[in-house]
């Protein structure tokens, strides 16, 4: 009997999952036919999810498309080395371990009681743009997702003073990367209820030690406490995001302020209008 409960839930989940990339997908035309995918998968739930989503799509959809799962081992000690490997070759996919010591890097280079996920995520991200271009992958899927897009609405808010995000497609600096985001309309907790139905080999993002002091983690607390007392504010937040005023905002390169003008024709008609 529970067993078949458990059926139940992991259906009802796969499906809204699907149906939530699938729209993510369509909406930003994060995949065209003839696409070759790199998928990055970091050993935690959001990657694992988002893999097995877009393997299904590759099955499914009306478009010809290849998918290359990568990792980047960054040598962090404790690292489980076999539990990606193992998994990738259970299901069949291709994929390839990329092997470089950044974690000594970070070690040397931040200083002490400074979170070390700046420049880890911006190693991290250098590597993973390289061997993209070496194997002529025309995306690379990252694996953030609806939460994490208004957690960094709210970081550059707060202590940068920009209001930006992570958009959910997105091309490098040098114009020679796409990134998208397939889970960005996907809520966090519908991806480990999904995880964790899935049993996936989850290899926690631990390894660098706990920094619980972490900005990102403030936000977190803060969004979750905030969706508690208001149920479907984190989704209020992300739809507003994608339905922008420039004009009720106060940024003067994305809006002609100082261009606005008086229509003085019908100003004065109006006004003569008035008096008498």
């Amino acid at each position: 009997m529970a067993q078949k409960t458990d059926e139940k839930r992991l259906n009802r989940c796969r499906k809204s999952l699907r149906r939530d990339v699938g729209r993510a997908i369509a909406d930003f035309n994060m995949i065209e036919d003839g696409d070759f995918v790199m998928v990055c998968l970091s050993g935690g739930k959001d990657s694992y999810t988002m893999l097995d989503v877009l393997l299904h799509l590759q099955k499914h959809a009306p478009i010809d498309f290849k998918i290359k799962a990568v990792n980047l081992d960054q040598k962090q000690p404790g690292f489980p080395e076999h539990v990606l490997p193992e998994y990738l070759e259970s299901i069949g996919v291709d994929y390839h371990i990329i092997e470089q010591d950044t974690f000594s890097i970070v070690k040397e280079k931040t200083p002490e009681g400074k979170t070390y996920c700046g420049l880890c995520s911006r190693l991290r991200r250098g590597n993973l743009y390289t061997y993209a271009r070496q194997i002529g992958a025309t995306k690379i899927a990252l694996g953030h997702h609806r939460d994490d897009i208004v957690e960094t609405l709210f970081l550059n808010m707060f202590f940068g003073g920009k209001l930006k995000a992570m958009p959910p497609k997105l091309l490098s600096d040098d114009k020679q990367n796409i990134v998208i985001r397939p889970l960005a309309y996907v809520a966090e907790k519908d991806i480990a209820r999904y995880a964790k139905l899935r049993g996936f080999p989850i290899i926690p993002c631990n390894l660098c030690g706990t920094q619980d002091n972490m900005q990102r983690q403030e936000m977190k607390a803060m969004l979750q406490a905030w969706e508690k007392q208001w149920p479907g504010r984190i989704d209020n937040i992300f739809r507003s995001i994608a339905n922008v005023e420039p004009s009720q905002l106060a940024d003067t390169d994305l809006f002609p302020f100082r261009d606005l003008k008086l229509d003085r024709e019908s100003f004065n008609r109006i006004q003569a209008i008035n008096v008498a």
